[in-house]
């Protein structure tokens, strides 16, 4: 593996949200915790947090309903992340909109992210992000896992970054 193994990891992060576009909010934040092992929580929405968009719904199939039931509320959702992530990068094939919706998240707690989100781009060599969506589709559909989901999406992610390694 010429010396892949003593490279640090590289960490992903995935959000799932109400929608798109303005009022839309994080739903559901995954992240990598190691090369193998994935964490992720669903957020409950604050009682000014209304937008929800049903083909969001239908796309990742998680109810505002269950939402409210199954999530952590915000304060503890940035109180995970800030423990567990301190000081890292996370990589982010869709930088800008997971960018925006973990901003949501920390404003509306007042509290600052003490780690650091960035675009799979920034890691990634030219011939690679060319070939990025395709090698991500063939894995995703290799792997079988529901889409959309944000633990789902970051496996996704993390096979995806490996297996474009091994094509250099």
């Amino acid at each position: 593996m010429d010396g892949q193994q003593d490279e640090a990891p590289i960490g992903f992060i995935d959000v799932e949200a109400s929608g798109f576009g303005a009022g839309s909010y994080p739903i559901e934040i995954a992240f990598a915790k190691s090369a193998t092992e994935v964490e992720s929580h669903l957020v409950a929405p604050p009682d000014n947090w209304h937008h929800w968009s049903d083909a969001a719904e239908r796309l990742h199939g998680i109810t505002r309903e269950q939402l409210l039931t199954e999530g952590l509320p915000p304060k503890a959702i940035t109180q995970w992340l800030n423990r567990s992530l301190m000081s890292q990068t996370l990589y982010s094939d869709a930088w800008h909109y997971d960018f925006s919706w973990i901003h949501c998240l920390f404003n509306e707690v007042d509290v600052l992210p003490e780690f650091k989100i960035a675009s799979i781009e920034e890691i990634l060599t030219e011939e690679q992000s060319k070939l990025w969506a395709i090698c991500k589709a063939d894995v995703a559909a290799s792997m079988q896992l529901i889409p959309h989901r944000a633990a789902n999406d970051v496996k996704i992610l993390m096979a995806t970054y490996r297996a474009i390694r091994e094509m250099d």
